[in-house]
């Protein structure tokens, strides 16, 4: 990176940001409490705010929001008249899996191959470094020229709203002129992009019963309906024979306007096997950032291992669907559940259950903040033009920000690059990202103080 007093900071405090981060990754922090124990979420909510603290903030205070969880807020006062820049990160992370199948543990975060690996090192503990580090280097060399609100959530991957609900009802808390959420991701390590456009989601689960119990497959199975059957019925019909989302009445063929995503770098991002095709219609990024996709995400029924000649009595299954911009999530909710009541099959009781849901968004990428944000990006990547990508993922948080504020200016970076396997075993980030894109932060909360 080119001689620049904020990029030279930067470098100098990246050992300090992977200590850091691995003290931060060692919280089991999943926000479900049935699998993970509350005290590593209040554990790592405790840090943040120690953390903050130790940054200058003031108002520090952990926040009890409305899902049960936790949201560490904290204020660094700016200049007098100074703009007010908001920024967002997550502490709680996804569930690691199969913890056998990752090559090193993963709440422990480990050097391998030039990249941190860790459930959250991206996905967005990580982000929360990437803000710490960019204030770091503004108070390092002459001071931050605005004035900084930070949220970091407790539940986001969890999807229960805890604290849209507590902004809902706090709404002078978050309020800013610019918001910068640090959980989307480059499109490529070392390509320089803002998300402009999230797909929203609903998430429902479904339950299908047909008999008071089960019954024996040779002695009544032809004749006696079988719950498991149904529901396989009721879950095909989601998708059309190419694999598109067939849900009734739900438009499914919109274009995507920015950013291309090759076929064949996309197969390689998703470690798709030889031979096996992709699904749906249209380029690749109609089908993940302009258009709905369903998906089975798990389904109760007996193991492999162990299962009886039974007819089954009841299933059930949790299913998402993901909603891109310009479609409302609640029509689409509607649709799905009406789509399902009307392919149940042999008139078997079905019940849907919503369980979460988020709202699409789309950022005004015409705002003088983007202006801001793309001088940033054109120092911290030298010979790099800014990006504009979707994202299939949501973060309902978004829209409730925007909604609140609606003269906000709201923009995605983070280090969810598709190299990070967000979600998956063997999570990691990039520490060359990281450093860069705290730079990028640095310099646009320095550009937007002047924009």
């Amino acid at each position: 990176m080119s001689s620049n007093p904020v990029a030279e900071t930067v470098a100098s405090l990246m050992p300090r940001a992977k200590a850091e981060l691995s003290e931060l990754v060692a919280f089991r922090s999943v926000a479900d409490f049935d699998q993970f124990p509350r005290s590593e979420s209040e554990g790592a909510a405790r840090w943040v705010a120690d953390a903050l603290r130790a940054e200058g903030c003031q108002d520090v205070a952990v926040l009890d929001t409305p899902d049960g969880t936790q949201s560490v807020y904290g204020c660094l006062p700016g200049p007098a008249g100074a703009k007010t820049v908001l920024l967002y990160a997550h502490y709680d992370v996804q569930p690691p899996l199969d913890e056998a199948r990752w090559i090193s543990p993963p709440f422990e975060l480990t050097e391998r191959d030039g990249r941190w690996y860790g459930r959250g090192a991206a996905d967005c503990k990580g982000g929360l470094i990437m803000h710490l580090l960019a204030l770091r280097a503004l108070r390092a060399d002459g001071g931050v020229p605005v004035r900084v609100k930070v949220i970091v959530e407790g539940s986001e991957e969890m999807g229960t709203g805890g604290l849209e609900r507590y902004a809902e009802q706090h709404p002078g808390l978050l309020e800013a002129d610019a918001i910068v959420i640090g959980d989307s991701g480059n499109f490529r390590v070392g390509l320089p992009t803002v998300t402009s456009s999230l797909r929203g989601m609903t998430l429902v689960r479904v339950q299908v019963d047909t008999l008071e119990g089960n019954v024996h497959s040779g002695q009544f199975g032809g004749a006696a309906p079988d719950a498991l059957g149904a529901l396989i019925r009721v879950l095909d019909s989601l998708r059309a024979e190419d694999g598109s989302t067939a849900v009734d009445g739900l438009i499914a063929d919109a274009r995507w306007e920015g950013l291309p995503y090759d076929e064949e770098h996309f197969r390689e991002d998703t470690k798709v096997l030889d031979g096996v095709g992709l699904i749906g219609s249209g380029t690749v990024a109609d089908r993940i950032w302009a258009r709905p996709a369903v998906t089975v995400l798990g389904i109760d029924c007996p193991p492999v291992v162990g299962a009886t000649p039974s007819v089954q009595a009841s299933a059930r299954a949790l299913i998402s669907l993901r909603v891109p911009p310009g479609m409302d999530a609640t029509e689409a909710d509607k649709l799905l559940q009406a789509h399902i009541e009307a392919h149940t099959p042999w008139g078997a009781r079905v019940s849907v259950e919503q369980i979460g849901q988020g709202q699409p968004f789309r950022a005004d990428t015409s705002s003088p903040a983007y202006q801001a944000m793309a001088d940033a990006m054109a120092v911290a990547y030298p010979g790099q033009r800014m990006q504009y990508a979707g994202q299939g993922g949501s973060i309902p948080l978004c829209n409730t920000l925007a909604a609140l504020y609606p003269r906000a200016e709201i923009l995605l970076i983070g280090l969810s690059e598709p190299e990070a396997q967000i979600h998956a075993v063997n999570e990691s980030v990039s520490p060359e990202d990281l450093e860069r894109l705290s730079v990028t932060e640095a310099l646009f909360l320095r550009n937007y103080a002047t924009n």
